[in-house]
C-alpha cells in the first residue's frame, strides 16, 4: 500500500498551535507534530467511538494493557506484565509525575543538555536542583555530533550538595536524535547504581527510527536496571496523535510503581475515553505498515535535509539524526542579528525552536521538524537560502 506522505493538508482551519502560533505567511517547522494524516486504523477506531455517542469516564482496558504488553514483547523481547503499567496523560506529566515521586524540594535531578525543554523546567515547577552532564559536541566537514562526556557525567551527581534522586534520560535524545547504545546505557544505568539514583527513561521517539537504526529499551539490559528504572513510552509522536494526550510508564518495580501511582493520583491525572481507543489501535499492530512507510519517508526528507544545508547554507552547521523527525542546526558562525530563530522568522518567514530553550549547549542553534512533505520542507529551505543571500 502506498501513503500519501507528499500530500500538502491545510491545517490553517484548525486549531493547530504549529500552524495558529504565528502569521500566516510563516511556514511553521517547530514544533514536534508533523504534517500527516495519522494512520486510517486509528482514524476507523476513533469514529466508531464517536458514532456510539457516549463519552462517559473510562478506564485503561485489560484490551489497551495487553496491547502494550504485547508492543513491547513484540518490538524489545521485553516481557513485563499487565500490572507494571501505568496509563498516564504523556510523557511531560509522566516525568513530572517521576520527580513529584523521587525528589523531594532541594533534591536533584540529572539531565544531560542540550534536551528536550521540559526537562529544563522542573527545578522551576518543583523546586528541585536541576544538574546537567553536557553532552560534548563535535563538527567536522559541517556535521554535529554528540557524545556522553564520561567525566561530566560522573561528576553531575550530587552537585551544588544536592542528592540527586532522579536521572531523566532522553533517548532517543531530543534535539540531536542520537540513538544510545547498549554499552553507553549500560554504562549510564551502572554509574545511576552507584549514587543510587532512579532512572527515568523518556523513550517517546523510540520507534521513530531512520535508516538501519535500532533502538536498546534500557530495561531490558538487567533485570536489576529494571527494577530501578521508569520507562516512558507513548503512541503520540510516532502515529501522530500528539494532541491525544495518552502514554504509559512502565515500572517493574512493585514499591515504586506504588508510589508513582500515588502522585499521579495527587496530580489527578486522567486520560480521555478517546485517547485510550487510540492509543489501542495504534499499538494493535494495524499501523505497522504505515509506520513502515513513514520511517523510510522522513529517512529520505532527512536526508535530503542535510544535503541541502551542506549546498545551499554555508555556515550552517547539523545533525544527521538516527532517529526522530528533528534536525539540530548549529548557526553560530552567521552571527545572525538577534540569534537564528529571529533572523529565520523575520527574514525568511519561517519558524523555529530556539536553541536556547534546550539548555547549556543550545545558544545559537535552531531545532527543524522535517516530519512534512518534501515540498514543504523545501519551500522553507529555499526561503532561509534566500534569506542568507539578501542580509
Amino acid at each position: 500500500m502506498s501513503f500519501q506522505f507528499d500530500q500538502i493538508i491545510d491545517r490553517r482551519q484548525s486549531n493547530s498551535i504549529k500552524w495558529k502560533r504565528y502569521q500566516p505567511d510563516v511556514l511553521p517547522m517547530w514544533v514536534a507534530d508533523m504534517d500527516f494524516h495519522s494512520p486510517e486504523p486509528i482514524r476507523a477506531a476513533l469514529m466508531r467511538a464517536v458514532e456510539h455517542g457516549i463519552f462517559g469516564y473510562e478506564a485503561p482496558s485489560k484490551a489497551l494493557e495487553e496491547t502494550v504488553v504485547n508492543r513491547m514483547k513484540q518490538l524489545y523481547g521485553w516481557e513485563i506484565s499487565v500490572e507494571s503499567i501505568v496509563t498516564i496523560t504523556g510523557l511531560v506529566s509522566g516525568f513530572f509525575a517521576a520527580a513529584n515521586t523521587l525528589c523531594q524540594p532541594g533534591e536533584g535531578y540529572l539531565i544531560q543538555p542540550p534536551v528536550y525543554m521540559p526537562f529544563n523546567e522542573m527545578q522551576r515547577h518543583l523546586g528541585s536542583i536541576r544538574q546537567e552532564a553536557k553532552l560534548a559536541q563535535t563538527t567536522q566537514n559541517g556535521i554535529v555530533r554528540y557524545e556522553i562526556d564520561w567525566d561530566a557525567f560522573e561528576s553531575a551527581f550530587e552537585q551544588d550538595g544536592s542528592t540527586t534522586r532522579m536521572f531523566l534520560l532522553c533517548n532517543p535524545h531530543n534535539p540531536t536524535g542520537a540513538v544510545y547504545t547498549p554499552a553507553e546505557l549500560t554504562r549510564m544505568a551502572e554509574t545511576c547504581a552507584r549514587h543510587n539514583a532512579i532512572i527515568v527513561s523518556d523513550e517517546i521517539h523510540s520507534e521513530l527510527l531512520l535508516g538501519n537504526s535500532k533502538h536498546t529499551t534500557l530495561a531490558t539490559l538487567d533485570p536489576e536496571i529494571a527494577r530501578h528504572t521508569i520507562t516512558l513510552i507513548s503512541p503520540s509522536k510516532t502515529f501522530n496523535i500528539a494532541g491525544l494526550f495518552c502514554g504509559f510508564a512502565i515500572i517493574p518495580n512493585p514499591e515504586l510503581r506504588k508510589r508513582y501511582k500515588r502522585a499521579i493520583e495527587r496530580m489527578t491525572l486522567h486520560v480521555s475515553s478517546l485517547s485510550l481507543v487510540a492509543a489501542e489501535a495504534a499499538f494493535s499492530g494495524a499501523c505497522d505498515e504505515w509506520l513502515t512507510d513513514l520511517r523510510s519517508y522522513l529517512t529520505g526528507n532527512r536526508d535530503f535535509l542535510v544535503n541541502y544545508v551542506q549546498k545551499n547554507l554555508p555556515g550552517i552547521n547539523i545533525s544527521i539524526p538516527d532517529a526522530t523527525y528533528l534536525a539540530w542546526l548549529d548557526c553560530n558562525a552567521l552571527n545572525l542579528p538577534g540569534g537564528p530563530q529571529k533572523f529565520f522568522l523575520e527574514q525568511a518567514k519561517v519558524a523555529f525552536n530556539e536553541g536556547e530553550a534546550f539548555g547549556p549547549g543550545g545558544e545559537g542553534f535552531v531545532r527543524l521538524n522535517f516530519g512534512t512533505p518534501q515540498a514543504t520542507l523545501l519551500e522553507g529551505l529555499d526561503r532561509m537560502k534566500k534569506a542568507l543571500e539578501t542580509r
